[in-house]
């Protein structure tokens, strides 16, 4: 009886690994980009130095990113990937997106370099010119979007209190959230972003934090 040799498997398993690869550079390429991007500013870090900590060429590098602009939304991207471990934002459970909020904060009080990255950005953004403009744009009415849905969710449950629409308490939880930011940038023993977002929402909802707020330091 004659066989015959296949050889789709080895193909399948070879095409795997390449991808497995390119998906592995494309991650290191982001990690050197958000160091880069954070320490010393989107105009000012260069594709040379991102290319360089990751051990290949600028050539290198803008085969996966196609340019600057490119690689700075898929960074930004990225930063919301990770935000987004910490908060269900698409959560139907409206007390669990306050709670994901918070833990946030505090987890954003970790990496000062991401926040001031994003801070300075989304000033930037706000010229209609700027590469990241349309990324902040749609990011803004995503975040307003889900964080209505969750406090309408609340109102529904009656946790609302009187006089606060969800529209209104979306729109000065993502104001707070952005300032607190820039204040504590300026100096970061002045105030604690998690507790004050964790009061500003206590003053208008009726919720029982305590199963996901962030520990309070040792002293």
């Amino acid at each position: 009886m004659m066989t015959t040799t296949d050889t789709t498997a080895p193909e399948r398993r070879r095409r795997r690994g390449t991808y497995a690869k390119t998906e592995a550079t494309r991650q290191a390429i982001l990690d050197a980009a958000l160091e880069v991007f954070s320490q010393s500013g989107y105009r000012a870090g260069s594709l040379r130095d991102i290319a360089t900590r990751v051990g290949m060429s600028e050539a290198g590098l803008l085969h996966h990113f196609r340019n600057k602009s490119a690689l700075l939304e898929a960074v930004l991207e990225e930063r919301d990937a990770r935000a987004r471990a910490l908060v269900p934002i698409e959560s139907e459970d409206g007390t669990d997106v306050l709670r994901g909020l918070i833990e946030l904060a505090s987890h954003n009080a970790s990496t000062p370099g991401v926040v001031e990255l994003y801070t300075t950005l989304s000033a930037e953004a706000t010229a209609s010119d700027h590469p990241a403009h349309g990324y902040f744009v749609r990011r803004y009415e995503y975040t307003r979007g889900n964080i209505e849905r969750s406090f309408r969710v609340l109102r529904d449950e009656g946790r609302l209190r009187h006089g606060m629409t969800p529209r209104r308490a979306a729109i000065m939880a993502v104001a707070l959230m952005d300032g607190l930011q820039v204040q504590w940038l300026l100096d970061r023993d002045a105030l604690d972003m998690a507790a004050e977002l964790q009061a500003m929402f206590a003053s208008f909802v009726d919720i029982e934090w305590s199963p996901r707020t962030r520990e309070e330091p040792s002293s």
